[in-house]
């Protein structure tokens, strides 16, 4: 298939993919609002605690020369305390333990989700997109989202809370001193500004590159053998490496950025508790209108002050991390899909499929991967029921395409293709896709047991039909061999030779019993004793239905109906073997290319 110009990524996270994030977090606001409410708790606790040790501090400071300390009340504000740190304690742990549950089945439907939009999604995307970037949206990009909100959903809710209570607490203890803390304000929100200007950009590349990478990882794991055979080593490790070096400075940069937010937030509050200080001890001096408990408390205060603002700006870090991974997320899941066409009722078969009888008919078809560059300009066709029609053609004469179009993998640009006068347009992909066994020359077997990958979509299969299977696709004696048979479990696909996969992706189809067929160079990959048996089978499989076969190897089609020969998207020769050969055209060039003195190459 052509490639397509990959699609280019979003930069930034904006406001509609955060607006995105949140709505799809609805069917959780019941249990943030519980976690909220331990949450609240948990603060309002926090800031009544430094009225009590205002208390206890004033009376230890009034009482200590004196020598008449109350005991009794002294114990009396340390048991309060004491609870209201445990309730806190408490709290806390309770409001942490929902976010994560909330968090965690979060990321378990995103990734469901993410997973039913593939099977929507059509093949053009991921002719468009690697493999590598995609699998990172469904693991980097998911884990990034789930992390970051567990991390500062609980965190950004607390410290909202505590910074407006602590407000109103240190209104309501001094008004002066209250005035004093918030001095400091205007330095904490440009120190956030300034940092978040800096890091989120990084976070956002990192999450791009970290795609990048992937990409690259998953080209070297599945083409191992080619890259080992050219000795390519070097060369796709230093393709590696430099993904990997752009990785290793984006998040290096993220972190040092991100990381100058505490220590320049924590310079800001050692200046407000010298300012405290000065503050205090001038009131003192001008008329002891506050007492040492209030200087306590209001050392508290700037900590509990401080601490909200720099946990909110880290918070927000992490949230813009989520941001820009939500950004590739839902970008994915925004991607146009394949159109919904479950409730067309079926209007070729019938449970048993025996009213298709096989007539397909290519009117005017014209089609092209890229708008502007069609590669089918003018297809027509009349397939009779119970033909086999071979399409030959050199690479990229569009024969694989005129498959693709036959399932409507594609949409056509224009034309029509029409099964028994049936419009494919007008039936559902499910029907359509029913009707057609296919066997393509890529190869798919996937972890589980032989049987299990040659009854991929059937059930109830009974042990004859699934015998006559491995007897027509010339399995039999292979699985003979295996201690389990057919219920050995094959572990990848390179616990089977290439040939030994397509033997069983032919047995998947044979299984399948279609009333139509698809041979996409179905015996490319097996030996030629092989093919000649195999040959055999197929052409039992195809008597009686219409059955499409893509062939390389002209030999193997010479029993065919009727040969479309396509060159550049055009049918240039259309007929038997014997009569294209008679003609000496474009067909009796093909096929002799592929013999030198008499044998075939």
């Amino acid at each position: 298939m052509m490639r397509m110009k990959n699609k280019p990524m979003k930069k930034k996270a904006s406001k509609e993919d955060i607006k995105k994030l949140i709505k799809s977090l609805k069917p959780y606001f019941i249990f943030i609002i519980i976690a909220m409410v331990f949450i609240v708790t948990s603060v309002t606790l926090s800031i009544l605690a430094p009225q009590y040790l205002s208390d206890l501090t004033n009376e230890m400071a009034n009482n200590a020369i004196s020598k008449t300390i109350d005991m009794d009340k002294i114990w009396h504000i340390a048991i309060i305390l004491i609870t209201f740190y445990s309730i806190i304690a408490l709290c806390s742990f309770a409001s942490g333990l929902i976010m994560n549950r909330v968090t965690q089945s979060y990321g378990k439907n995103l990734r469901k989700e993410i997973s039913e939009k593939i099977n929507r999604m059509p093949l053009k995307y991921f002719d468009g997109h690697p493999y590598g970037d995609t699998l990172s949206i469904v693991t980097n990009d998911v884990d990034t989202i789930t992390q970051s909100l567990q991390q500062s959903v609980t965190t950004l809710l607390q410290s909202v809370t505590t910074l407006i209570g602590v407000l109103i607490a240190m209104f309501i203890t001094n008004r002066i001193m209250a005035l004093t803390v918030l001095a400091s304000l205007p330095l904490m929100i440009l120190n956030i500004g300034f940092i978040t200007k800096l890091a989120v950009p990084q976070f956002m590349k990192r999450q791009k590159v970290t795609g990048a990478v992937n990409g690259v990882v998953e080209e070297n794991f599945s083409g191992t053998t080619v890259i080992k055979l050219f000795n390519a080593e070097n060369r796709r490790q230093n393709q590696f490496e430099e993904q990997n070096e752009k990785l290793h400075k984006a998040m290096i940069k993220a972190q040092i950025f991100g990381g100058f937010m505490q220590p320049i937030m924590s310079f800001i509050s050692y200046v407000a508790y010298a300012a405290v200080f000065i503050v205090g001890g001038l009131l003192m001096a001008n008329g002891n209108i506050i007492t040492y408990g209030t200087i306590t408390a209001f050392m508290i205060y700037v900590n509990l002050f401080q601490s909200p603002l720099s946990q909110i700006a880290q918070s927000m870090n992490t949230i813009q991390m989520a941001a820009a991974a939500s950004t590739r997320v839902f970008g994915f899941l925004d991607e146009a899909e394949e159109i919904d066409d479950s409730n067309i009722p079926y209007q070729l078969i019938s449970k048993d499929m025996n009213n298709v009888k096989g007539h397909v008919e290519f009117k005017n078809v014209k089609f092209g991967y890229l708008e502007d560059k069609i590669i089918i300009p003018n297809f027509s066709c009349d397939v009779k029921p119970g033909m086999k029609v071979a399409i030959v053609g050199p690479t990229g004469a569009g024969k694989t395409t005129l498959v693709n179009l036959l399932m409507r993998f594609y949409e056509l640009n224009d034309g029509d293709i029409l099964i028994d006068g049936v419009s494919i347009k007008s039936m559902s992909k499910h029907e359509l896709r029913s009707i057609f066994g296919m066997v393509l020359q890529d190869s798919w077997i996937f972890d589980g047991t032989i049987k299990e990958n040659i009854c991929y979509s059937k059930e109830n299969i009974t042990e004859e039909e699934l015998k006559n299977a491995l007897d027509e696709a010339c399995l039999s004696n292979y699985v003979s061999t295996l201690h389990d048979g057919v219920n050995t479990v094959l572990k990848g696909e390179g616990s089977l030779s290439q040939g030994q996969r397509q033997l069983i992706t032919i047995a998947r189809a044979l299984i399948e019993n279609a009333p139509l067929l698809i041979l996409d160079e179905a015996t490319s990959n097996v030996d030629t004793r092989t093919e000649i048996l195999i040959q055999n089978a197929m052409d039992n499989l195809t008597k009686g239905r219409t059955s499409f076969v893509i062939a390389h190897r002209l030999s193997t089609i010479k029993n065919a109906d009727l040969i479309l020969v396509l060159k550049d998207g055009n049918i240039v020769e259309q007929g038997n073997h014997d009569y294209l050969m008679s003609i000496n055209g474009f067909y009796s060039n093909l096929y002799n290319s592929q013999f030198v003195e008499g044998e075939e190459i």
